[in-house]
């Protein structure tokens, strides 16, 4: 980034996009994530003028993600399940990387801050600084987290132990 210049939103897009829908992923599943991400871009969109030259563009995103995301689980809970034909198995038709459906089973089965934790800092490779800001909580509990998020990971997916998850 060019110094005391703030890059063009759109830039800034591109650079963070993936990661952000990486992490909306994680922390809603497949189905809410686009919304989220969606609504994460539009309300960065609106703040971004306000946005320091020399903030963290990525922990900003994240953080607005976040909180787009505990918006979806808050809705999410108020609704009432739908019942009636249910297939045997979640399709990966049309969404990218989502074909495991284990591994989506097994990120989804961490309780919410361990979810959070190894989304925020093994997806979108934030600090554990950076994810206590977002948590709420310290910079001990977001590592705690993170750590008891992987391990429970390697216990309920064992292939993460073999194809390269994070130590």
């Amino acid at each position: 980034m060019n110094m005391g210049m703030k890059q063009p939103f759109e830039r800034i897009v591109e650079q963070h996009g993936g990661t952000v829908l990486r992490v909306c992923r994680v922390i809603l599943g497949v189905h809410d994530a686009e919304d989220a991400w969606s609504e994460t871009f539009l309300a960065a969109m609106r703040a971004y003028p306000d946005l320091p030259d020399d903030a963290n563009a990525e922990a900003w995103l994240v953080t607005i993600a976040h909180r787009k995301a505990i918006d979806v689980l808050r809705a999410r809970s108020r609704q009432p399940a739908p019942v009636g034909d249910v297939p045997e198995s979640p399709t990966a038709l049309g969404v990218p990387e989502g074909g495991d459906v284990d591994l989506w089973q097994a990120v989804g089965s961490l309780p919410d801050k361990q979810r959070q934790a190894v989304a925020y800092h093994y997806v979108a490779g934030l600090a554990y600084a950076e994810i206590a800001e977002i948590l709420g909580g310290t910079v001990d509990a977001a590592r705690r987290a993170a750590a008891d998020g992987i391990k429970n990971l390697r216990k309920h997916y064992p292939r993460a132990t073999t194809e390269g998850a994070p130590s």
